[in-house]
């Protein structure tokens, strides 16, 4: 299958309501449509895990993430541009989140967001033009799958779609690095 073929299909799910499985900037990622709250449903009911825990989400620019979230401070676009710049990939929690499914936004409004620049994810929240739901592809309180090989069987037959690409890769993946920036600029280490 090609990559482009792969995005297309990709896309095609999450259009319908459907929940994917794709490699992404860190590990692999169980993935829906980040604005279908029925999709984003189902993503804690594969994974079995509890509705109270938050999901991370991508996007493919700095422009669209400013489309879902009100009054970005000044200090998270300096930290999105020295992310962009580093080697890790950073997931930055904002507050004042819209646009999202209600069962994606934590109670204090925010949620947690990553620009990704990894060639398949970036055009995957570039072709669907919304943030895509991108939790580790696991069952809750398992590791994360690092590569496909990695993946719990029982993931594989309950999601709509299954990306090809990258499936071959065998290397070692980290999950990202979260910090919690408050609006008044704070910025807080949740997972180094």
């Amino acid at each position: 299958m090609t990559f482009e073929d792969d995005i297309k299909n990709a896309v095609d799910c999450m259009r319908k309501g459907g929940v994917i499985l794709y490699p992404t900037d860190t590990v692999w990622g169980i993935g829906c449509d980040a604005t279908n709250e029925a999709a984003v449903m189902r993503i804690y009911e594969i994974k079995k895990r509890a509705y109270s825990k938050a999901m991370i989400c991508l996007v493919d620019s700095e422009n669209r993430l400013a489309r879902y979230f009100r009054n970005i401070p000044a200090v998270a676009w300096e930290l999105f541009d020295s992310i962009a710049e580093g080697d890790r990939p950073t997931t930055v929690i904002l507050d004042n989140a819209s646009g999202f499914a209600r069962n994606l936004i934590a109670s204090d409004g925010s949620l947690a967001m990553r620009v990704t620049n990894e060639k398949f994810s970036k055009e995957l929240c570039y072709r669907l033009q919304k943030p895509v739901v991108s939790t580790s592809a696991n069952i809750s309180g398992e590791p994360a799958a690092q590569n496909y090989a990695d993946i719990n069987p029982e993931l594989l037959d309950k999601v709509d779609y299954v990306c090809w690409s990258r499936r071959q890769e065998h290397k070692p993946h980290t999950p990202s690095s979260i910090l919690k920036l408050s609006a008044d600029g704070n910025v807080t280490v949740i997972r180094k």
